[in-house]
């Protein structure tokens, strides 16, 4: 474990999601599409004195062009550089490739996530428990996917289709495979909706919860309504603890450029200080919003203050 991971407010997922179903909020995982969005949403949480997740998936790795160990070094950078000390990790999203995997953790990500998901359930939990006795090893957490979660713009994941997560399936998953977290397809998607209305099956996400004893993950939050979001994290006995959010960050940030398409992250980088500033501030905005309208995260850094240094 390197001295980066070390430091007293950087936590494993499995650490930074410790107390989300008994104080009855979410922490935000924050695709950072591009290496300069990575200050914005670490201010963000800093200044709701929030616990946030940084995150980028293995597609967009590929689609962005980022260095996961320039993506890293940016993270650890911008701890120091900004004076960030609300809790924090660093999070591998969707990835099917082991190899990336131990390169995210070679670069000190704090946890990563196998998405396995398009395999049976029995392979799946066979390259999940693979991945689990590596990363554990090396003390980062590890989140997993039990059914499908659909996209529509096939950034973060390359199917379109979708099964929903079956809660007695979930509970076998997790005791056969140890998975520190669990991703469920309960009806939402990746990428926007485009005129369609995310259903989000809260029946069978309480079921799923009452099976298994680690935190849920909901993927493709960009675009659901705020009390939907709310309603599936304050479900009687436990919701969801950890929402990702990755497509109205970069619709913020294209927008405030006057770009219409993604562009790469060296391309974004080489821009003048003064344009990715009011680009940076778009994304903090959005954050800040996501933050206090949708987590109910603001003000629970403080959760944190007695166990400082603990990773989980």
């Amino acid at each position: 474990m390197s001295t980066r991971m070390n430091m007293p407010n950087v936590f494993t997922l499995k650490g930074i999601l410790k107390h989300t179903s008994q104080k009855g909020y979410a922490v935000g995982a924050f695709s950072a599409r591009y290496t300069p969005m990575i200050r914005s949403i670490l201010r963000a949480g800093q200044r709701c004195a929030s616990p946030v997740i940084v995150q980028i998936s293995q597609k967009e790795i590929n689609k962005y062009q980022v260095a996961i160990d320039k993506f890293s070094d940016e993270f650890y950078t911008a701890i120091i550089e900004e004076g960030i000390d609300i809790p924090i990790a660093l999070h591998l999203d969707h990835t099917k490739d082991f190899a990336v995997i131990e390169r995210a953790i070679e670069a000190d990500f704090t946890s990563v996530m196998i998405d396995a998901s398009n395999n049976p359930l029995e392979g799946n939990i066979a390259i999940t428990r693979e991945v689990v006795r590596y990363a554990h090893d090396r003390g980062v957490s590890v989140e997993a996917e039990l059914g499908r979660i659909s996209t529509t713009d096939f950034i973060e994941t390359d199917s379109d289709g979708q099964l929903y997560t079956d809660p007695r399936e979930a509970k076998i998953f997790i005791e056969e495979t140890g998975a520190d977290a669990l991703a469920v397809s309960v009806g939402t998607a990746h990428g926007p909706y485009e005129g369609k209305q995310p259903n989000i099956d809260y029946r069978r996400l309480q079921a799923i919860k009452a099976a298994v004893n680690v935190p849920l993950v909901l993927h493709g939050a960009s675009g659901v309504p705020a009390d939907m979001i709310m309603r599936a994290i304050h479900l009687d006995g436990g919701g969801v603890s950890k929402v990702n959010i990755a497509t109205d960050l970069e619709a913020a940030l294209l927008k405030s450029l006057g770009y219409e398409a993604s562009v790469t992250d060296a391309q974004l980088s080489a821009l003048d200080n003064e344009i990715l500033n009011k680009a940076a501030e778009a994304v903090e905005e959005t954050v800040r919003q996501k933050i206090e309208r949708f987590l109910g995260s603001q003000g629970h850094a403080a959760d944190f203050d007695h166990i400082r240094g603990e990773r989980e």
